[in-house]
């Protein structure tokens, strides 16, 4: 019976955190409890467990609850070792075989990116970059693109934290033309790295979409100076777009 018991609320506390996650600009109380379907004191109690447990916090001005960092730290993971990872690999790396450059899947995590996974190519002049590893979201194709797409409000909050490091001499440093570029990029619907993060390595980045709106990631191919140029580099967003479609199914989004 205790069993049976702890069972239901976890089951419970995963529809308060699944309904969290459906509302980007946060989630206020009643609009949990209607859509959870649940008492308000049973769902009041769970969400300050799931409080306490780190797995909710409140926003700034404490009225809606947002998913915390470590579940999204945890969603992350998700997507790394997840059941579809087998096929998402072997995605990318089609990829790779059609074009001959390194193609890898990445996510925003915080005011980084992080690569969920990244097929290398086998050119001697690589950069080898493990899954999990994080790069600056400001100066990558895809972390320009993800930011781009995110509901105003939740990419003023972003922005509002986001340092512009310097890291060569492309990197854009003015809040104003980065905030222009994000424009552009969300209007072409693929991120472009003119040499913004590494010295001679360009990039371009399409989104994995959730729905019509809503991006959960993306697939970006990279390529060094002299090998491909951004114009030949950009003419590989529709087969990019094939493949973040062919993702996003391995996901159950498409």
């Amino acid at each position: 019976m205790e069993s049976n018991q702890g069972n239901a609320a976890a089951v419970r506390a995963f529809r308060v955190l699944e309904e969290v996650a459906r509302h980007p600009d946060g989630c206020a109380l009643p609009t949990l409890v209607e859509a959870a379907g649940l008492p308000r004191q049973t769902v009041h109690r769970l969400v300050e467990q799931l409080l306490l447990a780190g797995l909710l916090q409140r926003e700034p001005a404490g009225r809606r609850l947002q998913l915390a960092h470590r579940l999204e730290r945890f969603a992350t993971d998700t997507l790394m070792n997840g059941p579809g990872r087998r096929e998402r690999r072997a995605i990318l790396q089609a990829v790779v075989e059609r074009t001959g450059e390194t193609c890898n899947l990445a996510a925003l995590q915080g005011t980084d990116i992080v690569y969920l996974d990244r097929v290398e190519t086998q050119w001697p002049l690589r950069l080898l970059l493990a899954p999990g590893s994080h790069v600056p979201l400001h100066a990558t194709s895809s972390g320009k693109l993800l930011v781009s797409l995110l509901p105003k409000p939740q990419r003023e909050r972003l922005l509002a934290r986001l340092s512009l490091r310097s890291y060569t001499e492309n990197t854009i440093l003015d809040r104003r033309q980065f905030e222009r570029e994000l424009q552009a990029t969300r209007r072409r619907r693929f991120g472009l790295n003119h040499a913004e993060h590494l010295r001679g390595l360009y990039g371009v980045a399409v989104p994995v979409m959730v729905d019509r709106q809503r991006a959960c990631a993306a697939v970006a191919l990279q390529a060094p100076e002299g090998r491909m140029t951004m114009d030949e580099l950009t003419a590989q967003v529709p087969h990019l777009r094939e493949a973040a479609l062919a993702i996003a199914r391995t996901l159950g989004v498409a």
